[in-house]
């Protein structure tokens, strides 16, 4: 009969942990709006929100392609994105370590050429 209630706890515990890990807000993708600038040694992005840089990871494969495809005569020059993404903590070490956070880009949604005054100042 005491066996019962530690039957309970080993079933319920798990379940506890798994459920509140993985309502954490930092796994689920976000829409960002913002200036996307790509380089060698530099991928940034500045949010429209709130003024927030960020180094960019692209793990869809796509923001820098398309950049790319835009044929800019010189690297470095500005676009305007919306992506899908989460942000993440910069690692200590390496080309974006000078950046608080690092935005994992997993689905490009727009890149253009115009950036919207009203909307990025």
């Amino acid at each position: 009969m005491q066996l019962r209630p530690v039957k309970y706890l080993l079933f319920i515990a798990p379940m506890a942990f798994f459920a509140c890990k993985g309502n954490s807000g930092n796994d689920k993708p976000l829409i960002y709006k913002g200036v996307y600038s790509f380089g060698p040694e530099v991928k940034s992005f500045k949010d429209c929100d709130n003024g927030t840089e960020f180094w960019v990871t692209d793990s869809s494969r796509q923001l820098e392609l398309k950049y790319s495809q835009l044929n800019f005569e010189k690297p470095y020059l500005p676009v305007y994105v919306e992506v899908e993404g989460v942000k993440v903590k910069s690692g200590k070490d390496g080309l974006g370590s000078e950046y608080d956070s690092t935005l994992v880009v997993k689905k490009l949604v727009k890149i253009t050429k115009v950036i919207p005054q009203d909307k990025c100042n």
